[in-house]
């Protein structure tokens, strides 16, 4: 453990020492923990925690908007990340600097030693690290995000006051298994006795509220006990054209009339605003209405002129985008920019986008996990797309389809993170040079 390991060498170093990059289980990221003190006392004044298969970015996003515009201090903690292994921690709205990051992984590279050596995973360094220096500043609101199912998920070492459930759909079968009552029941392994939950979505399976009642959790169910209502049609930037109705944890009736389009799916914030509440601050309407102007979240509906990044990589998240992108006019075309991994069913996908897209342009993916553009593009045309292009990486896809574009035209890039990294790290290269620290840092996402 050099004084000199910089963040690029720490990241290094964790990604190789684990025989598995995921290795789902409690035990030894647990006990490691309980080494470094996290489990001695509560990482913040309150916690939430984030679990589903879609929408816990941008619900975290929401919260920890909605959180700081009430003026508490907030950390947050997601994966994976896009450009810089330095988003995955949030303190106060700001990302963690590399001095902190690497000082926790010292922490937990220490802990994990003594007294007998306990092998860890990337994700599970990284994120003891993370609560580590949560700890350090014990803010009033620590969001975080579940990286993967939930039962069984490092994130889950911590007990939530509040716990999200945002939506449950299949994905990541090789761990989860394809079976949606089961998938449904390790997502619900976040929930806490006799602490409140939110579930965020009107199709959850009969397994999540099963394990709520078993732990005598309180459920706070959209379109239950908190609603989304619209409240104008024709709807225009910095108009309000929404109503949120829901309940403290006293079970008291709340209201909240004009909110702004957060961009983000409504749902998301809905949930977080119940969340917010049920943590036990008072909402305010204008604290909220500022939040929702101001929350952005990077790769998610994220439009750069022409260019329109979102990482959805699954069939539910593809639907959800393809009705967004339903609801923009257009006039010329849109060609897909499209890249996914292969444990993804890439024909569901292409099937939820197809309606939506003129032309796609197929790139491959690097990694054990990775799909080559050849395949991907005889499964497009099997599907009956228009394959335009294929290329050997997703910015060489960028590069060539910048070059064809004409002004009407949109590009959409879609299909995984890797795939939205790669090009919005293409995209800001052509705005300003890439620094030196930024281009040696590993480019791990998971």
């Amino acid at each position: 453990m050099s004084d000199s390991m910089a963040l690029a060498d720490w990241l290094a170093r964790i990604e190789s020492q684990h025989p598995v990059s995921i290795d789902l289980g409690l035990e030894r990221v647990a006990e490691v923990a309980r080494r470094m003190g996290l489990t001695d006392s509560p990482i913040a004044e309150r916690v939430v925690s984030v679990a589903g298969t879609n929408g816990k970015g941008s619900t975290v996003a929401l919260l920890e908007a909605l959180a700081r515009a009430h003026g508490l201090s907030t950390a947050t903690y997601t994966s994976p990340h896009l450009l810089r292994y330095n988003e995955r921690l949030r303190l106060d709205g700001i990302e963690a600097s590399d001095a902190l990051l690497v000082a926790g992984f010292e922490r937990v590279e220490t802990a994990r030693l003594a007294p007998e050596p306990i092998s860890l995973t990337y994700f599970e360094v990284g994120t003891l690290a993370a609560f580590w220096a949560i700890a350090e500043r014990h803010p009033q609101m620590a969001i975080l995000e579940i990286g993967l199912g939930g039962r069984l998920d490092a994130v889950n070492v911590v007990d939530p006051d509040v716990a999200i459930i945002t939506t449950v759909a299949q994905d990541h079968a090789a761990f989860l298994g394809t079976d949606i009552e089961i998938i449904g029941r390790e997502k619900a392994g976040i929930l806490r006795a006799a602490r409140p939950a939110v579930l965020g979505s009107r199709h959850l399976p009969a397994s999540v509220y099963r394990r709520a009642l078993e732990l005598g959790a309180g459920t706070h169910a959209l379109g239950r006990d908190f609603w989304h209502v619209p409240q104008a049609t024709g709807w225009q930037e910095g108009d309000g054209n929404w109503r949120w109705e829901g309940r403290d944890g006293e079970g008291n009736a709340l209201t909240l009339e004009a909110l702004p389009d957060p961009r983000l799916p409504l749902d998301n914030a809905a949930s977080a605003l119940q969340a917010l509440a049920l943590a036990g601050t008072t909402l305010d309407g204008e604290a909220c209405r500022q939040a929702f102007e101001g929350v952005r979240l990077p790769g998610r509906m994220q439009w750069l002129g022409q260019w329109c990044l979102d990482v959805a990589h699954n069939p539910q998240a593809a639907h959800y985008l393809a009705a967004r992108l339903a609801e923009r006019p257009r006039s010329g075309r849109r060609v897909a920019l499209f890249g996914m991994l292969d444990d993804k069913d890439a024909g569901a996908v292409i099937d939820a986008l197809a309606a939506q897209v003129d032309g796609w342009v197929a790139v491959s993916l690097e990694g054990e996990r990775g799909r080559d553009a050849t395949q991907l593009a005889a499964l497009l045309e099997s599907h009956g797309q228009t394959v335009l292009h294929r290329a050997a990486a997703p910015r060489a896809g960028a590069e060539w389809l910048a070059a064809t574009l004409e002004t009407n035209d949109e590009a959409l890039v879609c299909g995984s993170f890797l795939t939205v990294a790669d090009v919005l790290d293409w995209y800001d290269s052509r705005e300003s040079d890439v620094s030196p620290e930024t281009a040696s840092i590993p480019r791990r996402k998971s």
